[in-house]
């Protein structure tokens, strides 16, 4: 199997099904977990030289971060419905959540700067929500947390893609520190499928194809970007979802299509 393509595990005493470091990565800043909670369940940690940002992926937590009370968030049924909520958590703080109901719960992190800022909600109204591409190409994006909103590292979004499109399409990458023109980032994609049975595909591959892998993910997949142009397929009869934690040396967003397939952007 592709040391790109990261299988769940069985939950963990923490509930925990994902857990990808910048060392079990080979790289140098994104970190993504999932942990599955039980009504009651409890989860902590200290953020330490990261910052987190705490995607409520389904259910409902009872939310603290820094000493600050920040209530009941969440809410939705499944990541497949609107209105996400998310929690930001600075580095030298701490956090943690206590479960109502059954949740899934994601954390993204990225290298911080402790001191420079406080933790803070990021509810449904704080989220732009965009549509882009034309055709089998439509995907529907909500910016969690984009390069217009304060962080130190992270960036976090949220994609749908319909049944039958495609996405991250045409092809383009962000792995060269080449300013104003594209930025280095590495990425996870937590794919999720409706109904779960089904299954989606993606290529991760270089101009010199030194890196050219192509997968075939199942629900509650994570695919790993450390470079190179990365589409994705969702085959016909099941919509896919996924949450793309993207962070590099500077935050920000600036890709490169490749040049055999930008003929298809709008002109």
């Amino acid at each position: 199997m592709s040391k790109l393509l990261v299988k769940p595990q069985a939950p963990d005493a923490d509930g925990c099904i994902h857990e990808i470091t910048p060392e079990s990565a080979g790289w140098g800043h994104v970190g993504f977990a999932v942990h599955r909670l039980a009504d009651g369940q409890t989860l902590s940690r200290e953020t330490g030289d990261r910052e987190h940002c705490l995607v409520l992926l389904s259910g409902k937590v009872a939310a603290r971060a820094d000493g600050q009370d920040f209530g009941v968030i969440g809410g939705r049924a499944s990541p497949f419905e609107a209105d996400p909520w998310s929690l930001y958590v600075p580095a030298g703080s701490a956090w943690s959540v206590a479960a109502r109901g059954p949740c899934e719960l994601a954390i993204c992190s990225a290298p911080g700067i402790v001191g420079q800022r406080p933790p803070r909600l990021i509810a449904p109204a704080d989220v732009g929500c965009l549509t882009r591409g034309q055709g089998s190409n439509v995907r529907h994006v909500r910016n969690i947390l984009p390069e217009t909103e304060a962080a130190d590292g992270l960036l976090v979004v949220e994609v749908i893609t319909p049944a039958g499109n495609w996405s991250s399409y045409p092809p383009h990458k962000h792995d060269e520190d080449r300013l104003p023109d594209e930025s280095q980032l590495e990425e996870t994609y937590y794919h999720r499928l409706n109904p779960p049975q089904g299954f989606g595909f993606q290529r991760v591959y270089t101009d010199d194809r030194s890196l050219d892998e192509t997968m075939s993910f199942e629900n509650g997949d994570v695919v790993l970007v450390p470079k190179g142009y990365h589409p994705v397929g969702a085959p016909h009869g099941y919509d896919l979802y996924y949450l793309n934690v993207m962070a590099g040396p500077k935050r920000i967003w600036k890709f490169a299509n490749d040049p055999a397939h930008d003929w298809l952007m709008p002109r």
